[in-house]
This record gives C-alpha cells, sequence and structure tokens, in this order.
C-alpha cells in the first residue's frame, strides 16, 4: 500500500485509546479555552483524522511563512499550505502553556482538541498579504479564500495537539464522514492494489461520471474512492447531504459493485486553486489512494485561475518525489453529439463547441428549480429528480 506523506505510517492525532481520551477530556475541562475559528477547526479534524500526515498540529509562523513562500516547512517537509491556528483574541491563552481547543461549529463549543502551546506570535498584515499571495495566487479581497484568510486573526498560536472530537461530521454524516485510517482499513478489507480519487464539492453529473470510468479504466484501477468536502462552503453550493443522496444513487445504478467507495472528509473549502490541488494531493495520499484526478480549474473560484493552472504545479513546482501519489490530468469532460458519448475536449480535436452538449451551472440550477430535468446527456434521470426535489423544498 502506498506509504502516508512524510512517514512510513499514519500517526492520526485523534485519540483513539478510550483510557486515555477519558481522562484527556476530564484534564481539558480545567484548562483555559481557545474558541477556534472555523478553518482552524477543520484544520484540527483533518489533523486527527490522519488527512494532515506528519504534522503534529498547529504551524508556527516561520514554518507557516515558509509553506508559502517555498512550499516546504523551516526543518525541509513538503507542505502545500500553511495549517494554522489564527486568532484575534489570546486574553484567556496568553499566559498558558497547555489549552483546550473548543468547537465553533456545534452549539456550546464543546472541546474539540487539547493544545500544548508553543507559541503564540503576532502576525503583521505585510505578513498575512504575503501568504495569501502565495497560497492563493491573489490578495484581492473579492476572492473568497483570500477574504476569509484575512480576517481570521492577528495571533498564530503553534504548538502539537491531541484530538478529541472530529465536530460535527461524524453525527451528521455517520455514513460518509470517513477518517483517512478508516479509508485505508476499507482499501485493505476490498483487497485494492490501484485506488483513485476524486474530489468533489457538487453532485456528479454524468461528465464526472464517466471520467470517473475513463480514470479507472486507462489506470488499471480496482477501486475508487469519491471524496466530498463536508465542511463550510459558499453560499449556492447544494448542501452534503443531497450531495451525498445524489452521488450514492449513481454509484448504485452505474458503477460494479464494490469498485467504488462514497467518502466524505471534514474540511473547509480554500478555493485556493493550485495550491489547494497539491494540498489535496497529500491528504489522498495519506488516505490510500495511488491516484488523484485533476480536472480543469480544481479548487478554483471565478477568473482566479487558469484552467489547467492546477495540473501544470505539479510539474512546475512540486519538487520530484515529493509525493508518492500520481496525478490523472483530465480535460473538461461532456457528451459528444458527433460520437454519441461522454469524451474528454481536448481529445476531439475535430469537434466544435457546437458538437458538445454544454450547460452552465446556472442553467442547470435554474432547469432543476423548474422541476425540468437536464437532457440525459447531461446528468443521469434519477440523479436530477434528487435535485429537482431539493430545489423544489428550498422554493416551497
Amino acid at each position: 500500500m502506498i506509504k502516508p506523506h512524510g512517514s512510513d505510517s499514519l500517526n492520526p492525532l485523534f485519540i483513539y485509546d478510550s483510557k486515555a481520551h477519558e481522562a484527556l477530556a476530564h484534564e481539558a475541562e480545567s484548562l483555559p479555552s481557545l474558541t477556534l475559528n472555523s478553518a482552524a477547526a477543520a484544520n484540527a479534524v483533518m489533523l486527527g483524522a490522519g488527512y494532515f500526515n506528519p504534522l503534529t498540529g498547529y504551524m508556527n509562523l516561520a514554518d507557516a511563512l515558509s509553506v508559502a513562500q517555498n512550499m516546504k516547512t523551516t526543518d525541509g517537509l513538503f507542505w502545500p499550505v500553511p495549517v494554522l491556528n489564527l486568532t484575534n483574541n489570546i486574553e484567556a491563552i496568553k499566559d498558558a502553556k497547555r489549552i483546550a481547543l473548543r468547537d465553533p461549529n456545534v452549539e456550546g463549543h464543546p472541546i474539540m482538541a487539547v493544545m500544548d502551546v508553543e507559541n503564540i506570535e503576532g502576525v503583521s498584515d505585510d505578513e498575512l498579504t504575503m501568504m495569501a499571495e502565495k497560497i492563493f495566487g491573489t490578495a484581492d479581497g473579492d476572492h473568497p479564500g483570500v477574504s476569509t484568510f484575512m480576517s481570521l486573526g492577528k495571533y498564530v498560536v503553534s504548538g502539537p495537539i491531541q484530538v478529541l472530537s472530529f465536530s460535527y461530521f461524524q453525527a451528521d454524516f455517520p455514513d460518509t464522514f470517513r477518517t483517512a485510517v478508516e479509508i485505508r482499513n476499507e482499501i485493505v478489507e476490498h483487497g485494492w492494489k490501484k485506488i483513485v480519487a476524486f474530489q468533489t464539492r457538487n453532485p456528479m453529473h454524468l461528465a464526472h461520471e464517466e471520467l470517473c470510468h475513463m480514470a479507472m479504466d486507462r489506470l488499471g484501477c480496482d477501486g475508487l474512492v469519491i471524496h466530498m468536502l463536508l465542511g463550510q462552503l459558499k453560499p449556492g453550493d447544494i448542501p452534503a447531504p443531497v450531495r451525498d443522496a445524489a452521488i450514492r444513487k449513481m454509484v448504485e445504478l452505474y458503477f460494479p459493485p464494490n469498485s467504488v467507495m462514497v467518502t466524505g472528509y471534514g474540511f473547509d473549502m480554500l478555493y485556493a486553486g493550485p495550491r489547494e490541488a497539491v494540498l489535496h494531493a497529500v491528504f489522498r495520499q495519506n488516505m490510500g489512494a495511488t491516484h488523484f484526478i485533476i480536472g480543469r480549474d480544481h479548487a478554483g473560484v471565478g477568473d482566479f485561475y487558469g484552467a489547467f493552472d492546477a495540473q501544470s504545479i505539479f510539474h512546475n513546482e512540486v519538487p520530484e518525489g515529493a509525493l508518492e501519489i500520481e496525478i490523472f490530468e483530465a480535460d473538461h469532460t461532456a457528451w459528444s453529439n458527433k460520437l454519441n458519448k461522454v469524451v474528454m475536449m481536448r481529445e476531439a480535436p475535430d469537434h466544435s463547441k457546437e458538437d458538445f452538449v454544454l450547460l452552465s451551472g446556472t442553467k442547470v440550477r435554474e432547469m432543476l428549480g423548474q422541476g425540468k430535468a437536464p437532457p440525459k446527456e447531461f446528468s443521469r434521470p434519477e440523479v436530477a429528480q434528487i435535485l429537482i426535489d431539493y430545489y423544489r423544498s428550498q422554493a416551497s
């Protein structure tokens, strides 16, 4: 099986031993506490679940600046995006060496982790701006990821953590949320050797489905992990339970039995384009995938990135041997009226735009909202019906 990033074995930070968990939770109640922002809470979930192996906690300012600038920590570990605990309020923790971290996304702000505080450092506007420019390729406040990042706080609280909770993800998505540990175990149970991962924050239309079939066939994979983002999205995105139902219906009807795992992970979308694509590859390697599909404008938003920037970064900026996982580079896929099937557009050079069935997201949402299914060349009817029911429920 593929090795995790940066170590021989996966080292999740969640405390699985029940006695140790109980003792830590009891201790945490008496510690000074910090309520995290959603981004830091998502980082804690990913650290706990093993997706951010081999990190042991939140980065200090030097590591964050180094990762932003050079995609490596000060001690040389390849890493694409700073993993930070930023806050504006350090009053309750400024002299503490050990603190409880509280969940901002669950009522009552229960404790989700315990942290050994190594540093509390102020971060300047110039440093935040530099990091934003490197991570997102821009410091434009109209970029939703930049806007969020610049508002998270002016203090970097760093140090190792022990995780006690996966926030709301296990309770709200019991059939879908999986840790990197659990996915690795399920891959072993299936006996899969070559596994391709597909990232989505949307329901999967016919073109997405066919892209997964193409990747499996061309790579000779015996398993596909559809890995859904379950964390904070932007307004207008389809809620996770609806996406989950739509994807499961597609897998049930259109993939061979025991060839697909439908799973999800608890992270907030960064919309960081190329850098986020590399981060996605890191945690797919950590969960056991040997290959990862990256298509047009992966993790992008608006017009901030070129169509294939998220692929070219692996050739131009990721050092040779930094990752073991391999990238399956995909173009936009669409139904060809000439060939009567879904194709990658770059593989149909004799086609004009009119030869493809292309619908904008706005047009599709409009059709679904009116109770109309998109054409069968765009969406499976069973999937479309689930989405129609959702849009109807929103209108009533």
